[in-house]
């Protein structure tokens, strides 16, 4: 699980495969008379969806309960992206991978990351908290954690699919607004139940929730970087176990996609509970099943911070 570029280990062999065989090419894939659209992983997947309706067929690249950042394509699913009418991604090192392929054989390649503000705070706050340093050029690509941000993304996939079908293009307005409507909707009911609560801290897996924290007024204390996978160091834990007890800290928050193992060690030396935020890279076979989305993750996430924060109204 990682936020950088790394090889595209199988993309080369993929790549052949497609120029030996061919693809589907250009207009062949909606062949049911619905535009294909390819997204690198399930927000995305999401907003196709909710966006075309019943005139696109959606094509999640990351299967459900799969970590999407270090996904590595198959030849079929480079095809896939070679059939497609629309591919949407995340640029900036999220699935390189996939903004690879998407730019240099997807029709229509719409990287997202290009219809919101990205900012470095979550890579600059974690460098400060870790004694200064260098945040680098990392910039924090979980967008779609801000339901703000998250509409905007919807307006750039109403402009990708109205520009690859124009004819629908009425169709395609109307079901963006009716998402935006419940994304309006969820970022007002998330801004009035934490709006007072008895703590702002959230100490979390890895620095995925900065535009989260940021849109409600909370402060992110993540345990890792952008990359989850970075192993802190003894003295960053004891350094952490120290500020949970001094904060008055109730919950280290893990992840449903990521190893909960260093959370669970920090929460265990800081005597505090556990508890899921989920950063909705994608969705559990569990949630798949019961028919989650969006929009109920997001809910679930705000009735475990306003535990976890103690705010009004919830017994904190």
């Amino acid at each position: 699980m990682r936020h950088i570029p790394r090889p595209l280990a199988g993309l080369a062999c993929a790549a052949a495969l497609l120029a030996a065989c061919g693809g589907a090419g250009e207009g062949d894939g909606g062949d049911d008379g619905r535009l294909l659209v390819v997204a690198g992983f399930y927000p995305l997947a999401e907003a196709a969806a909710r966006v075309g309706g019943d005139r696109v067929r959606v094509v999640d690249l990351t299967p459900a309960g799969t970590e999407p950042h270090d996904l590595e394509l198959t030849s079929d699913e480079v095809d896939d992206i070679d059939d497609a009418d629309v591919v949407l991604y995340l640029g900036q090192g999220f699935q390189p991978a996939v903004a690879e392929a998407a730019e240099r054989w997807g029709d229509h390649p719409v990287d997202l990351l290009d219809a919101v503000e990205v900012r470095a705070g979550a890579a600059e706050a974690l460098a400060e908290e870790e004694g200064g340093g260098d945040a680098g050029d990392a910039r924090d690509p979980h967008v779609w954690l801000d339901p703000r941000r998250m509409s905007e993304m919807v307006g750039t996939v109403e402009e990708a699919l109205a520009d690859a079908d124009p004819a629908d293009a009425d169709a395609f307005a109307a079901g963006a607004d009716r998402y935006r409507a419940d994304l309006e909707a969820l970022d007002a009911e998330m801004a009035a139940g934490l709006a007072d609560c008895a703590r702002d801290e959230i100490v979390t897996s890895h620095a995925a929730f900065f535009y989260l924290a940021d849109r409600y007024g909370l402060t992110q204390v993540p345990i890792a970087g952008l990359s989850p996978e970075a192993e802190p160091d003894p003295d960053r834990l004891a350094d952490l176990a120290d500020r949970v007890a001094e904060d008055g800290t109730t919950t280290v928050f893990t992840e449903p996609l990521a190893s909960p193992e260093v959370a669970e060690t920090l929460a265990r030396e800081a005597g505090v509970d556990t508890a899921v935020l989920d950063p909705i890279e994608g969705l559990t076979g569990d949630e798949e099943a019961a028919g989650a989305d969006y929009l109920s993750v997001m809910r679930e996430n705000l009735a475990a911070l306003r535990r976890a924060l103690g705010c009004a109204g919830d017994g904190g």
